[in-house]
């Protein structure tokens, strides 16, 4: 099983991502640094994959400095 990467603030997992119109999917981050949807059917094209968004507090940022 592929691990996920967790915020650096509340240590959890999910996250969201957002395009030009605000709206939302919601994502996991892979342990490789992959973007990945949480409902695999649903398209990440057209997201902003460069900020990531916690589901769980404030954080937000680019998935490089999430913790492992």
């Amino acid at each position: 099983m592929t691990r996920k990467r967790k915020c650096p603030q509340c240590q959890i997992p999910s996250f969201f991502v957002k395009n030009e119109k605000g709206e939302r999917r919601l994502v996991y981050i892979l342990q490789d640094g992959n973007i990945v949807a949480k409902y695999p059917e649903e398209s990440l094209d057209g997201f902003n994959l460069d900020e990531v968004f916690c589901l769980g507090c404030s954080w937000n940022g680019n998935s490089k400095r999430l913790l492992d």
